[in-house]
């Protein structure tokens, strides 16, 4: 019969010595092991602190718009009492104003100050216009329109005062470009934010548009840069505000329109100064 070994009576030094050199390896692997667990908790910890950045910048944008469109919506109300006031003498003068002309109708001199006055009221009353127009709820209409066209018609329309006032217009992006957008709307704040370009200009100068496809959603995005002077930098965080303006006839709300139409269709507008020159409108929707 075969003995039996017993191993319990083995001690330490009887069994098999594990190497310096296989612990190092073992160590080493460990170690490496949790470099790479570290490496990718580091990569984790930067990646979140981006996303909740982003996160943050976004919630500070959107309560920016919230209080934006509040206060706008308060404005808007006072405008809106404040404009039909303001219609209704509006009409009278200008009902007196052309009886008055009739009188004087063999007095030049005096038909002269008559017609001043009815010239006032003409602008009185453009200016509650666009102030009703301000005010008043904004509901676009979608239809698949080609974004391309509706540019041309807008510089088409503007054509002639750019002429007078020996500004070019050039203009370039895919054709056609199918969006879904309200044309009447957005036709509207292409044509006021050409307008706005060729006054910035104010002399001999070159007015660029172009569009594209959005990147990241959305449907478009369209720009619009003069080669004017540019918007000083304190003026840039009122540049949509209603009845702000820097121009000496300027009535302040072409561009806050044009603010209301974009966010009416869900987009935002932004406004830069260009590294180039000149004012750089960029709209997103």
């Amino acid at each position: 019969m075969e003995a039996v070994a017993d191993i319990s009576s083995v001690t330490p030094a009887d069994r098999p010595a594990v190497s310096a050199g296989t612990r190092m390896e073992e160590l080493g692997r460990i170690i490496l092991a949790y470099s790479d667990v570290t490496e990718k908790l580091q990569r984790a910890h930067a990646q979140l602190q981006q996303t909740v950045q982003s996160l943050r910048n976004e919630l500070s944008e959107k309560n920016q718009q919230l209080q934006r469109k509040q206060r706008l919506a308060a404005l808007g109300e006072m405008a809106a009492g404040m404009a039909h006031e303001i219609r209704n003498p509006l009409g009278g003068i200008q009902l007196y104003a052309s009886m008055l002309a009739k009188d004087v109708q063999e007095q030049p001199a005096a038909l002269q100050w008559v017609d001043k006055i009815t010239a006032g009221v003409k602008r009185l009353e453009a200016l509650v216009i666009q102030v009703l127009q301000f005010t008043r709820e904004i509901q676009p209409h979608p239809v698949e329109t080609d974004l391309a066209e509706l540019v041309d018609q807008s510089i088409e329309l503007i054509s002639d005062r750019m002429a007078a006032a020996a500004v070019q217009c050039r203009a370039g992006g895919r054709r056609p470009m199918p969006v879904r957008v309200d044309p009447m709307l957005l036709g509207q704040a292409i044509l006021n934010l050409l307008i706005n370009a060729v006054e910035a200009i104010q002399g001999p100068g070159l007015i660029e548009v172009g569009w594209a496809e959005a990147s990241g959603g959305g449907q478009l995005r369209l720009w619009i840069h003069d080669s004017g002077p540019g918007i000083a930098p304190q003026a840039l965080e009122r540049i949509f505000n209603p009845f702000f303006t820097t121009k000496e006839n300027g009535t302040g709300l072409g561009l806050a329109i044009v603010h209301r139409i974009v966010e009416a269709h869900d987009g935002a507008i932004v406004v830069t100064n260009a590294p180039q020159g000149g004012a750089m409108f960029e709209l997103r929707i």
